[in-house]
Formats: structure tokens, C-alpha cells, sequence
């Protein structure tokens, strides 16, 4: 009886001290991954520039406040882009009108990434469900420019933000539309990676949403994983079409990241 008591003991501490090394993992700073793409139709001439791509901020979850976006932000300034792409997923929970509420703590925080061209945001799954018309308000006032099946030109990009298409938001066609006259290397932008399939041959795209799993175990990946595994992190090629799928900075459900730290990408984009 006492060995069996013992055994339910240390397997209580290994469990307590495994979910608080989890917790921590999941408040840690981003690892900092790069990659060299080259978006179709850049410009004669154009300089590379230098971007960051993050996602998942999940603000008001315990592995997001304020205190740790800023101390984040710090990060990014520190690598100097030329632009910042944020694929989604802002707000943390589903309940319908509560970003009002969640999204203010992230306003003043991102109002301090510092880039001479921009910072340019698509809304997820979580945005949509929490409030789109707030999220979109809190966003612009800390200098974010929202981009909702359109497009726009900034420096030598020709950015498409394609809706998310996990809660059914994406219009790709009118993405497409509106990103066909202008001039600059192509690249689109979503917050979930599925949509890859559905994109012109040769696009480049940046996305969020898949978490990278979040918590991994001998390779395993427990609990429902809502999207496309192919797509579910890094650099991935699909026919002549490239993914970026960042691994994100916050944590939906369980405030924990095991095997999957918490990342953000620097990306080299020219020629």
C-alpha cells in the first residue's frame, strides 16, 4: 500500500511540475526564426526588405497581458523590419461582444512597433467571434492598418489580407481582384494556412492559427487540432506555392506550450 501511495505521490509531482514548466514555456520570449521568399512580380531594382511576421496574440488569456506584449514589442523593435505582418487572432475566447473589453490592453503596446512601412493585420477566427468591428477599431488606433479581402501597396510589397477562412470570412476572389492591378512583389496574407490549396500558382503566403500544435510529445499532438496538418508549422512548399506558418506568440485553451515555444519570423523578402 505505502509503495503504490508513493508511486500516486511522485506521479502527482511530476504532473504538478510538468504543467508548470508548461505554463512558464507558454510566457516565454518568442523564439526568433528566419527565412529568405521571394514574392512573385518584385520590383526591377527593389532592394530586399527586412519583415516580422507574428499571430496568435491571444490578449487576456494568462499567457498574454500587457506586461508581456510590450516586453514583446521591445523584441521586435530590437530587429529593426521594415514592416510587420500579424496574421490573426488578437483576442483570446469566443464570447460574442467581448473584445470591447479584452482588446483595449493591446492597443497601447502594438502602437509602439516601430517601422518605417507599417503595420499590417488580418483579422481570426477569434476576432470575428469576439467583435470584428471592435477589433478592427482597436487595431487602427494603435497605427494598425486592418486588411480584409484587399489589398495595398507598401515600399515593394503588394500585400493581398485574405479573411479568415476557418469562421468563414475569406473572400479570395475579391482578394485578388484588388490586389491585380498593383505593382509590387505579391504576397498574400490570412490568419488560417488551409486556403493554400486555393491560391495562384506561385504565391507566397503568411499565416497563423495552427499554434504549431502547442503542445507536443514524442511527436504526438494531443486534443483537436482544427486545421490541415500539412500546414501546421514553418516553411512549408506545396506544388510551387509557399507557406509561412508561425507558431504564434499567446495560447488558446490551456495556458500551456510544451515541446512548442511560443515564435515569431524574420523574414528576408526581395528578388
Amino acid at each position: 500500500m505505502r509503495k503504490r501511495l508513493l508511486i500516486v505521490i511522485l506521479a502527482l509531482l511530476f504532473g504538478a511540475g510538468l504543467y508548470l514548466f508548461a505554463r512558464a514555456e507558454a510566457r516565454r520570449d518568442p523564439v526568433v526564426r528566419t527565412a529568405t521568399l521571394s514574392p512573385p512580380g518584385w520590383p526591377a531594382g527593389a532592394k530586399p526588405i527586412r519583415a516580422v511576421l507574428i499571430s496568435d496574440i491571444h490578449i487576456g488569456s494568462p499567457a498574454m497581458d500587457a506586461a508581456r506584449l510590450d516586453r514583446i514589442v521591445g523584441q521586435i523593435d530590437a530587429l529593426k523590419p521594415d514592416i510587420v505582418f500579424i496574421a490573426g487572432d488578437m483576442i483570446n475566447g469566443a464570447g460574442a461582444n467581448s473584445a470591447a473589453a479584452i482588446g483595449e490592453k493591446m492597443v497601447a503596446p502594438l502602437s509602439h512597433l516601430k517601422t518605417p512601412l507599417g503595420v499590417i493585420a488580418v483579422l481570426g477566427n477569434h476576432d470575428n467571434w469576439t467583435g470584428a468591428a471592435v477589433v478592427k477599431d482597436q487595431l487602427r488606433r494603435a497605427g494598425v492598418i486592418v486588411l480584409d479581402n484587399r489589398a495595398i501597396v507598401r515600399g515593394p510589397l503588394a500585400i493581398g489580407g485574405i479573411g479568415d477562412r476557418f469562421s468563414g470570412h475569406a473572400d479570395l476572389a475579391a482578394t485578388i481582384a484588388a490586389l491585380r492591378p498593383l505593382i509590387g512583389g505579391r504576397l498574400f496574407v490570412t490568419h488560417s494556412p488551409d486556403i493554400v490549396p486555393l491560391l495562384p500558382d506561385g504565391s507566397v503566403l503568411l499565416a497563423g492559427h495552427t499554434h504549431c500544435g502547442q503542445v507536443q510529445l514524442f511527436g504526438w499532438y494531443p486534443g483537436h487540432q482544427p486545421y490541415n496538418r500539412r500546414y501546421r508549422c514553418g516553411v512549408i512548399r506545396d506544388g510551387s506555392r509557399t507557406v509561412v506558418v508561425t507558431a504564434g506568440l499567446g495560447t488558446s485553451g490551456p495556458p500551456v506550450r510544451l515541446g512548442v515555444p511560443p515564435d515569431l519570423w524574420l523574414l528576408t523578402l526581395g528578388p
